[in-house]
């Protein structure tokens, strides 16, 4: 099982060698190692990931590299939080739901989805035959 270990503090404008580098000593023990960018400018997020095979060596990289300087920037190195399942089909997460606070839909039922609004049946009704017309005129 591999363990993801989170590198944060990173300079903005650090390239995915550059974090490799830093770990290339542990290189055997390194799956892979990831760096969050920006979408739109492809710049550093300010931090990213190295996920080892075992969970001592995730111990060892938090124990030697929490107090590393990289371009005048002091890393902060943890073991990163397990990813949470998505539950109850629930396709948003928690970050997401926070940054729509104040902006909730009304709650409708799918019956009243289906009817139209009762101020413009009328109209739509007019619509509808128009549209008929059209259609089978030409």
């Amino acid at each position: 099982m591999s363990v993801r270990v989170y590198v944060g503090n990173l300079p903005k404008d650090i390239e995915r060698e550059q974090l490799e580098a830093v770990f290339a000593e542990h290189s055997e023990e390194i799956v892979s190692v990831k760096l969050v960018t920006d979408r739109k400018t492809g710049k550093c997020r300010g931090f990213g990931f190295v996920t080892v095979k075992t969970d001592e060596q995730a111990d060892a990289l938090v124990s030697k590299f929490s107090d590393f300087t990289l371009q005048e920037n002091t890393l902060k190195i943890e073991k990163a939080l397990p990813r949470s399942k998505k539950e109850d089909g629930d396709a948003d997460s928690g970050r997401r739901k926070s940054s729509a606070k104040g902006r909730s839909k009304p709650a409708t039922s799918s019956a009243e989805a289906a009817q139209p609004d009762p101020r413009w049946a009328g109209e739509l009704e007019k619509l509808k035959e128009m549209l008929a017309a059209q259609t089978t005129g030409s």
